[in-house]
């Protein structure tokens, strides 16, 4: 009798609780906050007050190079470059992401970018993009989210999102790098997102190392043709 009302008293609760379940309509307003510490390059001739307005590269650093010392950020691509002395013609935003083990956040890393901009004598219709292996990923996604915003990107080795390929802006010229001995990033990643783009019309150029692992960086950033093919880039709109 006890077990028969125990049971007669928890199928009732039960019923009372499914009775209470409700789907509930509510907002909430989210704020994304990212300590970016960064370097900033101006090239020569540049002044804040002149009339001359320069173009801006936006620099995205690999796995290696996450979570530790600013300095890091100069051991490989541009900031590498400049450390050793190369001048380029124009400025170069090489934030670092602060994440050993996180992909880079997006959301601050163009409000990064605006404030640079907004706040510099930047030409906005000649801001490129370019980033190795996590931050060549990254390169990958800003470029779907923000297809308005670059005028030239430059990804080596990275993860592609082939899936959402057409949502780059097909007026923007690419070139990808990627060794075919990478064994990080498969050059596969390079080889359908390049194929997708091609079948699409759009306009990129492919630099396929052979028997280059994952390192394709020491080469792709010592081609000069790449910055002068940077500088040559504007948006029409």
């Amino acid at each position: 009798m006890l077990s028969r009302i125990f049971f007669m008293a928890t199928l009732f609760l039960l019923q009372a609780c499914a009775a209470q379940s409700q789907l509930v309509q509510d907002e909430l307003e989210t704020v994304t906050r990212e300590n970016l510490k960064y370097y900033l390059y101006y090239p020569e001739g540049y002044s804040p007050n002149g009339d001359k307005e320069f173009g801006i590269l936006l620099f995205l650093h690999g796995g290696g190079e996450s979570g530790g010392e600013l300095g890091w950020v100069k051991r490989n691509g541009p900031p590498r470059l400049l450390a050793q002395g190369k001048q380029f013609p124009f400025l170069i935003l090489a934030p670092q992401n602060p994440h050993e083990k996180k992909w880079w956040n997006a959301q601050a890393v163009m409000q990064l970018l605006d404030s640079v901009v907004d706040n510099s004598n930047v030409d906005s219709k000649r801001i490129y993009l370019t980033g190795l292996s996590r931050g060549g990923s990254g390169a990958w996604e800003l470029a779907t989210q923000y297809p308005d915003k670059f005028a030239a990107m430059a990804v080596v080795c990275g993860m592609a999102p082939l899936p959402y390929a057409h949502w780059i802006d097909k007026e923007m010229p690419i070139w990808v790098f990627h060794g075919d001995k990478d064994d990080v990033i498969a050059v596969d990643e390079s080889d359908q997102m390049v194929n997708k783009l091609k079948e699409m019309g759009y306009d990129v150029r492919y630099t396929r190392y052979k028997g280059v692992g994952h390192n394709a960086w020491d080469r792709a950033y010592t081609t000069d043709s790449l910055y002068t093919w940077f500088a040559k880039q504007k948006r029409l709109d």
